[in-house]
C-alpha cells in the first residue's frame, strides 16, 4: 500500500532544465526527503523510513541531479547547485514550506532553504553536513583530490565491486553492513557518472583551508523546529557538530545514537522513523545525548 511511485519532473536550474526523478508514496501532508552525496540516492537512505513515514503523510524522495535516476549532466556540482534544485523541485511540485528532512550532505541542502526567503516549516538534519567548517580527513582528502590522477584513483573503487562497497560502508557504519545495505549502495554507485559527480562536488567542497560549506555562525537565524540527530560514532562528520547546532538553534532536539556511525536511516531505521514521526507530528520530544 505504501510502495513509493516513481516519477520524473523537470527543473530549470542555471537557465537549463534537468530531469529529476523522485518517489511518491502516500497521502495526507507532505514531508520532502534528501539524501546525501556520491554513494547515495532516495533508494538508499530512505529505503526503511520512506515507506513507514507514508502511513501518515505523502512523502517526497528525490534523486538529486547526478545521481539515481535523475539526469546527470556534465557540469559543477556544488552544495549550492544542489540547494537552487531543491527550492525550483519544491516549487514545481507546489511544496513550499514543506517539512524538509536531510541526511550528510542532503542536511546541508535543508539547512539552506532553511535560510532561504521560503523555510520550511520544520526540518530534520541527520549527520548534517553543512555544521562544521572542518574536519580532520580535510587536508589529506583536497590534497588528493587536486593531484593529477590521484584523486579518480582513491575513488574509482567504491563502485567497482560490492567487495569495495561493503568495505566502504565498514569504515562508515557503527556495524557491519548487512547484504542488502551493500547492494542498494553498488546499484547506487555502479553508473560512472555518479562517481563523476562525486568527485565535482568533493573538489568544490574541500578547500585547502577547510570546508566550503559551513552554516554554523547562521544557525540563529534558523527559527523553525529542528530534529538533529546524529550517529555517536559517526568517522565522518563528528557528533560535536550537532552538539554545538542544538546549542546555537532557537528551537531544536537532539538525539546522539548509540551504537551507530554515519548512516542512522538505514544503520537505526526504526529509531530514525520513530524520531521522524513524533517530531512531524508537532512533538520536538527531550533532548537526548
Amino acid at each position: 500500500m505504501n510502495d513509493p511511485e516513481s516519477r520524473r519532473t523537470t527543473v530549470t536550474v542555471d537557465g537549463a532544465g534537468v530531469g529529476v526523478r523522485y518517489l511518491r508514496a502516500g497521502s495526507g501532508p507532505p514531508v520532502v526527503l534528501v539524501h546525501g552525496i556520491g554513494i547515495d540516492a532516495a533508494s538508499v537512505s530512505w529505503r526503511h523510513v520512506l515507506p513507514v513515514l507514508a502511513e501518515e503523510r505523502t512523502v517526497y524522495a528525490l534523486d538529486l541531479p547526478g545521481h539515481g535516476e535523475s539526469d546527470k549532466p556534465r557540469r559543477r556540482y556544488t552544495t549550492a547547485y544542489f540547494e537552487s534544485v531543491l527550492e525550483a523541485f519544491l516549487d514545481a511540485e507546489g511544496l513550499t514550506g514543506a517539512p524538509l528532512v536531510g541526511v550528510s550532505m542532503g542536511g546541508a541542502v535543508v539547512l539552506g532553504q532553511a535560510l532561504s526567503e521560503t523555510p520550511p516549516e520544520r526540518i530534520a538534519l541527520i549527520d548534517s553536513y553543512g555544521l562544521g567548517g572542518d574536519a580532520y580527513w580535510r587536508a589529506p582528502a583536497s590534497a588528493a583530490l587536486w593531484t593529477p590522477g590521484l584523486g579518480q584513483y582513491l575513488f574509482s573503487g567504491v563502485g567497482g565491486s560490492r567487495a569495495a562497497v561493503r568495505s566502504s560502508l565498514a569504515g562508515l557504519t557503527g556495524s557491519p553492513p548487512d547484504d542488502a545495505f551493500v547492494d542498494d549502495v553498488y546499484e547506487a554507485v555502479r553508473d560512472p557518472p555518479v562517481r563523476r559527480t562525486m568527485r565535482r562536488w568533493q573538489r568544490s567542497e574541500f578547500r585547502p583551508t577547510g570546508l566550503r560549506t559551513d552554516y554554523s555562525d547562521r544557525l540563529g537565524e534558523i527559527d523553525v523546529p529542528t530534529l538533529l540527530v546524529h550517529g555517536a560514532e559517526d568517522p565522518l562528520l563528528p557528533p560535536a557538530w550537532s552538539r554545538r547546532a542544538h546549542e546555537a538553534l532557537p528551537a531544536s532536539a537532539l538525539h546522539v545514537l548509540d551504537g551507530c556511525g554515519h548512516w542512522p536511516p538505514r544503520e537505526q531505521p526504526q529509531v530514525v522513523t520513530e524520531l521522524l514521526t513524533a517530531f512531524l507530528a508537532g512533538e520536538r520530544g527531550p533532548a537526548s545525548d
